[in-house]
């Protein structure tokens, strides 16, 4: 029970991070800006982060690198995937996800920075 309430304390620091960022910026942006800010962000509260993570595919007890990569793994527990666009869609949250799965992490947050109101760009998953 611990390890949950540690994770739900964890998100909820994020998404202080992401609000702070988004208070100051406002929407608008390239997703790369608010990745940037957000690590400057996260590096002042003292929350531990890993940017642009390698997430690789097992396939056939084989790990493949993909290409694919994870915006942040906070923690090495919560998986924060950026995204700068006018709406989120089904696929951004299977995508996180996946993320989830290949990681092994069990929460992650899907962060939609384009949007006049952040909470309403925010999704948190939980495996």
């Amino acid at each position: 029970m611990k390890h949950n309430l540690y994770e739900a304390d964890l998100t909820q620091q994020i998404i202080g991070a992401a609000i702070e960022v988004h208070r100051n910026l406002g929407p608008g942006l390239l997703e790369s800006a608010y990745q940037y800010c957000l690590a400057h962000e996260l590096t002042l509260r003292g929350i531990r982060f890993e940017r642009e993570v390698i997430v690789p595919v097992v396939y056939k007890n084989t790990q493949l690198d993909a290409g694919y990569r994870t915006d942040f793994i906070v923690d090495g527990k919560v998986v924060i995937e950026l995204k700068a666009i006018e709406t989120l869609a089904p696929i951004h949250e299977a995508q996180l996800l996946t993320y989830l799965k290949l990681t092994g992490c069990r929460v992650g947050l899907l962060i939609n920075f384009n949007v006049p109101v952040l909470k309403n760009g925010i999704v948190r998953r939980v495996l």
